[in-house]
Formats: structure tokens, C-alpha cells, sequence
């Protein structure tokens, strides 16, 4: 006998609850481990003290001694005691929020290597020792209630603005480490590293991402045929897509009649309705079936290896063809002062680099505020274009929970349909990405349908098919002056 669907439901229920009942305790655990950690810290401070000659040789025993152990790398080792030791000395508020599982380890790193800087503004007497405690209330009221990743980028947003002009010196500092490295790896392949500023990094990928989707996008919808002038000749195959829009031999029924075989037991195989044959002087082409990652990589060296640079083409901020979104306030624009602004998704930026990058682009959007930082309005020429900038202003990401696909990658959905009397309005549109927009398509049964409301202030509430509420908050744009 099937279940009944309230059984059913309560049966995903307990598991959903037992599974993040069991996250919490993880993360209960690893904050214990990480207290371990850091008394194994004092420890080696009273070692050291008895033996000063002897420093690196003692740490060095004791990052080996972990690393056999936990049968991890010494890198990572070195890591964890790094961050617990500030954890428990500088901390003590996050620390906390760990031990009762209400943040997990990834959170943990993220808000202690931000307040990097926050911690060394507070030691070089630059700001109050108070600060550090305020940082560390602001990364808690996002990292409780979102994911490492979205963490990540807001609380470098924080620390960068409690610690003041310490950014601009330390990016400035740091545009001079950019570099190109490469290691060999395993099977004949290696890897190659560039360290850039974060803002040209993010916009190659981005174009190469848009270039790998149109291969991709191309060659699905193109099917490799051979001629029949090239089957009879052994000539080379000849594709459909490569002849022109007026050539009679489009239309010749031959050219469809021999399609490349994929048959894995003779790679020279040609089929011709149920009939195969082999013939030794036409070559195999295989599909494309290349990964975007894959593409990707074959585009990078394609355009590494086959361009040359040249005056005529400007510098690389003159070339890019990709997208990205920056916040400048208008005071830092004009050159008033020299406070950061905000790489959207990623965290501060340099200003003369946002100055640039204004001075490069075709158009820029100006944003209205609210008391709060809540972007109100956007100036632009007409209604619909106004708000799209409206909206991509706002939201910055896919607005599901957790999720940091960028807008330009995502789709303005009418969170109630607008089928369904959903009316064309910022307070009933946002982004989402591909994926999480078909989790609330109407086509989809009831029983896996997911809901969003959007509500005063740009806050989207998603219901689950469980009846479990997530809430999505609007990003409010504050700058700490």
C-alpha cells in the first residue's frame, strides 16, 4: 500500500530536519577541534619561550605531527591553526556563533582572513579597538543567515570600509604582485596561474564564458554532413554551414544522405540510412562535445597563442567586451575623496580603478538611496530601460538563497507570474539564474513547485514545496565614513 501524501511529507520533513540537525553538529564539532587547536597554540608559545633558538624548528614539528595525523596537507594545517589562534584571541563574538553551530567553518575563514585588515588597523592605532568588535557584529548578521560565498563578498565590503584608506594602499600595494606561473601536473597537463587585479580577472572570464556558450550554442544547432562529391572522391568532408546562403548545392537531397557514425568499433564508419560502410580514404570527424570548462580553456590559448598585441588595439581595459557592475558614490567619482567603491559580487575596489572603468564605459548608471542605502531609483532615458538598471543595481545576483550567479547571467522573473495577473514592476521583478528561476515554473507538479513573494524593500521570501520559508535580503549599499 502507497503512503498517503501526508505521510509523505512528513517523512521529508524529518529528513530535512535531521540533516540540518546534523550540519549544526558539524559545525559544533568543528569549532571544539578548532579550540583544540588553538591550546596546542599556547603550548607551542611556552615551548618556544624555553627554547627560542629553536622556533621553526618547533613549529615546523608540530604543523607535520597535525598534518600526518589528520592526514592532510601541511598548507591546510598551517591554515586552520592560523585561523583558529585569531579566532580565539580576536574573535571571541564569531567564536561564539560557531560553538553553537550557528555558522559553519567556511563562514569562519571568510570573516577572519577579511578582518585581515580591520585587525592591523586596529594594532597600528589607526582606529579604535572597538572596531574590531563592530566588524565582527556586521559579518555575523550576514554569515547567519547566508551562504560562505555571498559572505565572502560582504564582509570585504565591511572590513575594508571600517578600516578606511587602508584599502587604497593595500591595492595599490598589491597591483604590483600580479604575475603568470606555471606548475606541470600529472598526465602531460600543467597549470597556469595570472594574478590579476580581481576586476580584469572577473571580466576574461566572463567573456570567455559568453564565447564557450556561442561555440557551444553554434554547434548544437549545426549537424556535420558529409557530400555526396566527398564521399565519391574521398575528398575532405564538407559541412552545410560552410557554404553560402545562395549555393545550389544546399538544397542537393545527397548532401543529407551520409551522416558521420559514431559506431566505437570502426572510427572510419559511414552510415547511410541502415546501411554501413567503410571507406578508407574518408577521415572521422568527431563531434564536439568539448565541456564549457573545456572550451573555455581551448578559447584561452586560441587567443593567447594566435593574437599579437598591437598599439592599434588599446590596452586590455580598452578590449574587454564583458560585463561587469561597479558602485562609485559621485563625491569619488569627481575625485572628491578617495573613498572605495564596490566591485558588485566580489567587494571593494580601487577608486582611480573605478574612475577609470567609468571613463571607459558607454553608459553608467546613477543610483538614488533611500536613509538606509537602499537603491530607490536609477536615472535613464526610458521606463523599461530604467528598470532593468533598477533592478540590476538591487540585486546584483540571482536572487534564490545563496546563490551569486551574476545578473548579467540571469533572467527578470515576475515573482508572481505574470500570467497570473503579476504586474511588470520592480516590487514584483528580480534576477534569477537558470536553474533556481525552472524551480518555480507553473508547469512544474505542485508537489516540487517552488514560490517567491517579494516583499516591501526588495526582500524575496521563497517557499519550499515543504512549506518551509527562505528569505533572500536586498543589499543595502552603505558606506562607512
Amino acid at each position: 500500500m502507497s503512503s498517503s501524501p501526508t505521510s509523505d511529507i512528513e517523512q521529508r520533513q524529518r529528513l530535512l530536519d535531521a540533516w540540518v540537525e546534523k550540519r549544526r553538529q558539524i559545525a559544533v564539532n568543528e569549532a571544539e577541534a578548532a579550540s583544540f587547536l588553538a591550546d596546542r597554540m599556547r603550548i607551542l608559545d611556552q615551548d618556544v619561550k624555553d627554547h627560542p633558538h629553536h622556533r621553526d624548528a618547533i613549529h615546523r614539528s608540530m604543523i607535520a605531527e597535525y598534518s600526518a595525523a589528520g592526514r592532510l596537507a601541511r598548507g591546510s594545517v598551517e591554515y586552520a591553526f592560523s585561523d583558529a589562534c585569531l579566532l580565539d584571541s580576536e574573535h571571541p563574538a564569531v567564536q561564539e556563533s560557531f560553538r553553537r553551530g550557528d555558522i559553519t567553518a567556511a563562514h569562519v575563514r571568510e570573516i577572519v582572513r577579511a578582518g585581515m585588515i580591520v585587525r592591523l588597523a586596529v594594532r597600528e592605532g589607526r582606529v579604535d579597538a572597538e572596531t574590531l568588535g563592530l566588524y565582527d557584529a556586521a559579518a555575523l548578521e550576514i554569515a547567519e543567515h547566508d551562504s560562505p560565498g555571498r559572505t565572502r563578498a560582504m564582509v570585504r565590503q565591511i572590513a575594508a570600509s571600517l578600516a578606511g584608506e587602508t584599502l587604497v594602499e593595500r591595492h595599490r600595494r598589491a597591483r604590483g604582485e600580479r604575475a603568470v606561473t606555471m606548475r606541470s601536473l600529472d598526465d602531460g597537463l600543467a597549470l597556469l596561474q595570472v594574478v590579476l587585479p580581481e576586476h580584469l580577472a572577473a571580466a576574461i572570464l566572463d567573456r570567455l564564458t559568453r564565447l564557450a556558450r556561442q561555440v557551444i550554442t553554434t554547434r548544437d544547432e549545426q549537424d556535420p554532413v558529409l557530400s555526396s562529391d566527398a564521399l565519391d572522391s574521398g575528398d575532405d568532408a564538407v559541412f552545410v554551414r560552410d557554404l553560402a546562403a545562395d549555393d545550389p548545392h544546399r538544397d542537393d537531397p545527397a548532401l543529407n544522405e551520409h551522416r558521420i557514425d559514431h559506431d566505437p568499433l570502426d572510427a572510419h564508419s559511414i552510415v547511410s540510412g541502415d546501411t554501413y560502410t567503410t571507406d578508407p580514404w574518408i577521415e572521422h570527424v568527431p563531434a564536439d562535445d568539448r565541456t564549457l570548462d573545456q572550451v573555455r580553456a581551448d578559447l584561452l590559448t586560441d587567443l593567447l597563442l594566435a593574437s599579437d598585441p598591437v598599439a592599434a588595439s588599446g590596452t586590455g581595459l580598452d578590449g574587454i567586451r564583458a560585463q561587469i557592475q561597479v558602485t562609485i558614490a559621485a563625491s569619488t567619482l569627481a575625485g572628491a575623496d578617495d573613498r572605495p567603491a564596490e566591485f558588485d559580487g566580489f567587494g571593494p575596489l580601487h577608486p582611480d580603478i573605478a574612475r577609470d572603468l567609468a571613463a571607459r564605459a558607454g553608459g553608467w548608471s546613477r543610483l538614488f538611496l533611500d536613509r538606509t542605502g537602499m537603491v530607490t531609483a536609477t536615472d535613464a532615458y526610458s521606463p523599461t530601460e530604467a528598470m532593468r538598471r533598477h533592478l540590476r543595481a538591487r540585486d546584483q545576483h540571482c536572487r534564490f538563497p545563496g546563490c551569486r550567479m551574476p545578473t548579467q547571467r540571469c533572467q527578470i522573473d515576475h515573482n508572481h507570474d505574470h500570467a497570473r495577473g503579476g504586474p511588470t514592476s520592480n516590487d514584483n521583478l528580480s534576477h534569477l539564474c537558470l536553474g533556481h528561476h525552472a524551480l518555480k515554473h507553473p508547469d512544474i507538479d505542485g508537489r516540487y513547485r517552488w514560490t517567491a513573494r517579494q516583499r516591501p524593500g526588495g526582500d524575496i521570501e521563497w517557499t519550499s514545496p515543504l512549506g518551509r520559508t527562505f528569505s533572500d535580503l536586498a543589499r543595502r549599499r552603505v558606506m562607512f565614513v
